[in-house]
């Protein structure tokens, strides 16, 4: 269940109860899912900023929007990129704008869980941490994203047998072997669905002269773009700016060349789930033949992606019923047994 940014909590118990959250704070998108109330706030992970006096105008949607639409001194900025905080003080700013939105003040102080990936530093996860207590948090925890997927996507983790977990977000994709309780083979690469933007952006302006901005190559790859070929596949109509004469332009772009200009940072992503198939020991790979692996995380709904994952592995690959939340459901379910899951959390497994 998600409701609308900003929408009241409907609680009945007063004001100052303080209900635990989980927070997925992924590069692309920031979901938060409060204690008994279940998905409340679903947002793009950016903030619009005012560099003169260092006031923030808008956070998510609002300043998703503004992307490529602002004056000079009008920034959109994500915190997060390639999954690392990039910049600590506006971390803490979207946490505590994130908190504040759903109900959290100083006369309640939650606790929160944080779902980061797996390759996150040591410095990077007391960064998190850090921004989260300093923003309201009475206590703060990380749990890792494959971890917090297969939960959410009810895998039966605890058990001994091999489940596997392909999580392509934003700015990082991780592939996860889990078995009782625990990950058994991991592999994460800094490469992600913005990855597949860029190179799209790159390959119009080098193919057609043509500039175009962030959010219309993400059109793109949500329109015409595809990991394999697909049955009745369309041209789309790309407007920009031609970078010879700085006037308006329009061409017309094919699915076979969006698939030649993501093959690159695809096949990194590729390589990376064969990496870690490759560490399975004999019996859980033996699992995976029949459990297969699931797809988690918005990258994960690029068109075809199952059908070249599957021929590339050898292994069933399977769609989870909701890729965008899957994360932090898992967590949230954490979140409804917290002491019961705290043997799950990055602090308790390192």
């Amino acid at each position: 269940m998600v409701r609308p940014a900003g929408a009241k909590t409907g609680t009945s118990d007063g004001a100052d109860v303080a209900r635990d959250i989980a927070i997925d704070l992924g590069t692309a998108n920031t979901l938060v899912y409060m204690r008994g109330e279940g998905v409340v706030l679903a947002e793009p992970s950016v903030l619009a900023i005012n560099q003169r006096n260092n006031e923030v105008l808008a956070m998510g949607r609002d300043a998703w929007q503004m992307i490529g639409r602002t004056p000079s001194h009008i920034v959109a900025v994500r915190p997060l990129r390639k999954g690392a905080i990039t910049d600590f003080d506006v971390t803490q700013r979207m946490v505590r704008l994130l908190l504040e939105r759903v109900g959290v003040s100083r006369f309640n102080r939650p606790k929160v869980l944080i779902c980061v990936p797996s390759a996150i530093t040591a410095v990077e996860r007391r960064a998190v941490t850090e921004a989260a207590r300093r923003s309201g948090a009475a206590d703060a925890q990380l749990i890792e994203q494959p971890l917090a997927a297969a939960i959410g996507a009810d895998l039966p983790i605890s058990e001994p047998v091999g489940n596997m977990v392909v999580d392509i977000g934003g700015g990082t994709s991780e592939s996860a072997l889990l078995s009782l309780g625990g990950v058994v083979a991991l592999e994460a690469v800094r490469t992600g669905s913005f990855d597949l933007d860029a190179h799209i952006q790159a390959f119009v302006r080098r193919e057609y002269g043509l500039a175009i901005g962030e959010r219309t190559a993400e059109e793109i790859k949500m329109t015409i773009g595809s990991a394999a070929p697909t049955p009745n596949e369309m041209r789309a109509e790309v407007r920009g700016r031609e970078l010879m004469t700085g006037l308006p332009k329009t061409v017309v772009l094919t699915p076979q060349e969006i698939r030649r200009a993501i093959e690159e940072p695809l096949s990194t992503i590729i390589e990376s789930v064969v990496a870690c198939l490759s560490q399975a020991p004999p019996e859980l790979a033996q699992d995976l033949l029949v459990q297969g692996i699931h797809l988690v995380g918005g990258g994960s709904l690029l068109r075809g992606l199952d059908v070249r994952l599957g021929e590339e592995t050898g292994v069933p690959v399977h769609h989870v019923d909701a890729p965008m939340e899957c994360v932090v459901l898992g967590a949230g379910q954490c979140i409804e047994s917290f002491e019961a899951m705290r043997v799950m959390f990055m602090e308790s497994r390192r």
